[in-house]
């Protein structure tokens, strides 16, 4: 079992930034490809970025692109999710995930369904 703890959410303002966290425990996060996920209110939850378990690949969601990094040290067994020119659209509710079952050291997961386990999620607000 994995258990996800998520970290760094907040207020800020637009234009600014807010850098989560992820830390896992239960099982080495290494053997697991891990993502971002976040749920806007009366939206469904979407996929935000991914990245593979060596860190060597990595993908963003498009409306992310440029602004989003995704990162990973797995001797800490963290995954960060840097923001950047944050905007009111990128309001919502993040979510950690971590996939058992991309086989790949350099894949990655892009859909809900890929992911076993999950965080509880924090909240960010962008003001506009």
């Amino acid at each position: 079992q994995v258990q996800l703890v998520e970290s760094g959410g907040g207020l800020v303002q637009a234009g600014g930034s807010l850098r989560l966290s992820c830390a896992a425990s239960g099982r080495a996060d290494s053997r697991f490809a891990m993502g971002w996920f976040r749920q806007a209110p009366g939206k469904e939850r979407e996929f935000v970025a991914a990245i593979s378990r060596s860190g060597a690949s990595r993908n963003y969601a498009d409306p992310v692109k440029g602004r989003f990094t995704i990162s990973r040290d797995n001797a800490k067994n963290t995954v960060d999710l840097q923001m950047n020119s944050l905007k009111s659209e990128d309001t919502a509710v993040f979510y950690c995930a971590a996939a058992d079952r991309v086989s790949s050291i350099w894949g990655y997961a892009t859909t809900h369904s890929e992911y076993d386990y999950w965080g509880q999620g924090t909240q960010v607000t962008v003001s506009s």
